[in-house]
């Protein structure tokens, strides 16, 4: 008994297959890819670009920072934290231009904040209840009255070049920039809200420099710097 020969497949046909089977694998991937992104983003970490110089020299002109969503959340924040939070209460100028198509494909898979919304960074010095006054007579920032040692501060700034003195309200921090004499921070908005940030506006910790390769590491908090201010009174 003799077996019919098989026949080859088509040579078109199974051209076309190892084609899409090429092409499918390369979607799914893409799928995957995206998918992990907008989970990454949406809960984990998020990009964000550095374009002004106020918190020079922690973090300078044209880096790229990775923040950590999961603050405030699971993990709190204290005084020193750097932050970026969105820009709710109008301090920086609207802004002149919409995204285009490819800033708004960044944006949605995370490379990118989100293309619509500005955002600041800054460095919390004062948490609910806290007291921040500029500045003691030796010239320190005191927080609760204790006066305050600022090694992060741009050198030749003094902690602050106009004097003042808050208590947070609940719900609320105050924020200032490093580089002190070129931050328009909490000092300079008092006349918003008190110059205080919510915290519902924070979207979380500056935690890794990502760019440009010789910047590559974490950014500080100093909590060294914090560590014998009381915690504020209760009274």
């Amino acid at each position: 008994m003799t077996s019919e020969p098989v026949n080859p497949p088509d040579a078109p046909h199974g051209l076309a297959y190892r084609i899409w089977r090429s092409v499918r694998e390369i979607l799914l991937i893409l799928v995957i890819a995206i998918g992990l992104s907008l989970i990454i983003k949406t809960f984990f970490f998020r990009a964000y670009y550095i374009p002004s110089g106020s918190m020079e020299n922690t973090l300078q002109i044209n880096d790229r920072i990775f923040a950590n969503l999961m603050v405030p959340g699971p993990f709190d924040l204290e005084r020193g934290d750097v932050v970026v939070f969105r820009d709710d209460l109008d301090w920086l100028p609207p802004l002149d231009d919409d995204p285009n198509f490819v800033e708004s494909a960044l944006s949605f898979v995370g490379v990118l904040p989100a293309a619509d919304e500005q955002y600041l960074v800054k460095r919390i010095i004062g948490m609910p209840g806290d007291t921040v006054e500029c500045c003691s007579a030796d010239g320190k920032l005191t927080i609760n009255g204790t006066a305050i040692d600022e090694p992060y501060v741009y050198a030749g700034n003094a902690p602050s070049d106009m004097e003042f003195k808050v208590t947070v309200p609940e719900g609320k921090i105050w924020v200032m920039g490093d580089h002190r004499a070129a931050s328009a921070d909490s000092r300079f908005h008092t006349d918003i809200q008190g110059g205080f940030v919510d915290l519902d506006s924070v979207q979380g910790k500056a935690s890794v420099i990502s760019w440009p390769i010789s910047r590559w590491g974490g950014i500080d908090s100093h909590s060294e710097t914090f560590a014998q201010v009381p915690a504020p009174s209760t009274h």
